[in-house]
């Protein structure tokens, strides 16, 4: 599989309240699962810097990554970008 990493800039006009994350949240990632079953979420983080959320995800399917990324987007109120990741030693062992 190949692991991605979606980072994701929130809306100011998202939510109003910092709990109302919880629903909008859950939306996406119901949303995610039935709609992407190639993409296998990994983790989530919060960040305090130019992103608000880091996701890692796998996937084999481009197409459903890319679908992936826009229902973070619609439903998500939010601006994504999407990096292919190499984990650190299996790019270290191809030198």
């Amino acid at each position: 599989m190949t692991t991605y990493v979606i980072l994701s800039t929130l809306s100011p006009d998202a939510f109003k309240e910092p709990k109302d994350l919880k629903q909008i949240a859950a939306t996406v990632a119901e949303k995610i699962k039935a709609e992407c079953p190639a993409v296998t979420w990994k983790d989530s983080f919060l960040t305090l810097g130019r992103f608000d959320v880091v996701d890692i995800v796998e996937s084999n399917d481009l197409a459903q990554l890319e679908r992936a990324a826009l229902i973070i987007r619609a439903y998500g109120h939010a601006t994504t970008e999407t990096l292919q990741g190499t984990p650190w030693k299996q790019f270290i062992a191809t030198l």
